[in-house]
């Protein structure tokens, strides 16, 4: 079959150290080992999209960039992501080109954002997205790979380069390998994220987060006293959605399987319940912030009756997963970015 690829050739070794040391020279790596994007393997990566080479999944923000799947095929295959997470990388690429998820925003800011995907239905475990123990980072598979396939499409398509369009003033590492998680749909009690969002079987759900940050409880007796703690970690002062200037966030936490059924389920059947708690919880009394703050936070109408700021606008803006080990005792946060929406869209 004649090729329909209409990306430049280049003559390099394709050796993996010498290509990544090629690639590094034309701005196109991350610092990690680059596999070197042969005809053969875009083409193969191409038809396992099932869209044409040519196809424009969207515009990426700050260049406006079109991204075609050729282009995305390309840096997957540089990331060294399998070839059959095509059509997932291309979903999310084309999430992350939705208005709502304000890439232009993410990629400019100087704060640490990076994208966190959720991944929900049989997917999960025909590409071997981790959702077990270790699901955020440690499993040994594929997400890491395809995780830093979407942010070298961010690199190399978008434009996001440090210093330049992007000022980000520590990053993380989230902006390598990115964060890419399934949710334990077996083991929860409540309806799976992607579907409380309005998108059932295969699906991803793309946040824009902080990085992650474990939450840590031994003493909670009852499932109101667990949720308070999860609320009272993410709503601590620092969050980016406590600054003056925000006005909207989601925010992702994860709970372990133990926590989800055996405590949290147990006490509080009614999952609005559960998510009202926390956001309860995810408060701070106006007196708490510094007095130079109080102006911006009351003109944007962020003080309630009751004397207090709640991170997000209402309990619609949390979003609760099941994921990880079944040691117990430990539940993970996403910090969520200011100023910007989570997008999820079926995988197809």
């Amino acid at each position: 079959m004649a090729s329909t690829l209409s990306a430049d050739r280049f003559d390099t070794d394709v050796d993996t150290l010498a290509f990544t040391r090629f690639a590094m020279e034309h701005g196109w790596g991350d610092g990690l080992p680059c596999v070197a994007p042969t005809e053969d393997r875009v083409v193969e990566f191409v038809a396992a999209s099932g869209l044409s080479g040519d196809h424009v999944i969207g515009k990426l923000a700050p260049l406006r960039a079109d991204c075609t799947v050729e282009l995305v095929a390309i840096n997957s295959v540089i990331a060294g992501a399998p070839a059959e997470a095509m059509p997932l990388i291309c979903t999310v690429i084309s999430a992350i080109a939705e208005p709502a998820f304000d890439l232009a925003g993410v990629n400019a800011t100087t704060a640490s954002v990076t994208q966190a995907v959720v991944v929900n239905g049989a997917i999960r475990d025909r590409i071997d997205i981790p959702y077990r123990y270790s699901a955020v980072g440690g499993w040994a598979g594929p997400a890491p790979a395809i995780g830093r396939a979407i942010r070298l499409v961010i690199r190399n398509v978008a434009g996001q380069v440090s210093g330049q369009t992007s000022e980000s003033v520590f990053g993380q590492p989230g902006r390598v390998t990115g964060i890419v998680v399934g949710e334990w749909e077996e083991r929860s009690p409540w309806v799976p994220l992607s579907e409380r969002r309005g998108v059932s079987g295969d699906a991803v759900s793309v946040f824009g987060v902080l990085g992650t940050a474990n939450v840590l409880d031994s003493v909670a007796e009852t499932g109101e006293e667990l949720l308070q703690v999860m609320g009272r970690s993410l709503g601590f002062m620092g969050n980016n959605n406590f600054c003056q200037a925000s006005q909207f966030a989601d925010q992702l936490i994860a709970v372990n399987p133990i926590w989800a059924n055996e405590v949290i389920a147990r006490d509080i059947p009614s999952f609005d319940d559960v998510r009202q708690i926390v956001w309860e919880a995810a408060s701070l009394r106006i007196d708490e912030f510094p007095a130079t703050l109080h102006p911006g936070i009351e003109a944007r109408g962020r003080i309630k009756p009751n004397g207090r700021v709640y991170l997000m606008d209402s309990p619609d803006d949390l979003n609760i997963f099941v994921c990880g080990g079944l040691g117990s005792l430990h539940g993970c946060m996403f910090p969520g970015m200011s100023n910007h929406l989570a997008v999820t869209k079926a995988v197809s």
